[in-house]
């Protein structure tokens, strides 16, 4: 049994698959990084967004903990003004607020997600 997987970022970038275009707005990849399907799962993604991709206002039951490692991308919590991420920054999103994240326009963004428990989805951010 293989109990560690190794990428380098080259390598990820070339697994990831087109996220699901019923969350997510423009030209998005997601690299699977790590999954459980426990009663409170965790889920770790490499998600690559293009000029402007973002995703649609959702929330994550126990929360979200997101790590820029390229590019420069924002997000917004709902009722708050949007704020600007670069590499290296790294966002906690406590469990149930609704919030959105991806690209910034003209530009990509590479971060690894960490998500907590069941995740909601809305509807793409206006």
């Amino acid at each position: 049994m293989d109990c560690m997987k190794r990428w380098s970022r080259q390598e990820a970038a070339g697994q990831g698959r087109e996220a699901d275009r019923a969350h997510f707005t423009g030209a998005v990849t997601q690299l699977v990084v790590n999954e459980t399907d426990e009663a409170h799962p965790v889920r770790v993604y490499l998600v690559g967004f293009k000029d402007g991709a973002r995703t649609h206002w959702h929330a994550h039951a126990g929360g979200q903990i997101l790590h820029v490692v390229e590019g420069a991308g924002r997000t917004q919590v709902r009722g708050q003004p949007e704020s600007a991420l670069r590499a290296g920054d790294v966002v906690t999103v406590p469990g149930g607020v609704e919030h959105w994240h991806g690209a910034a326009a003209g530009e990509s963004m590479t971060h690894l997600a960490v998500s907590l428990g069941s995740t909601e989805w809305g509807e793409p951010p206006g």
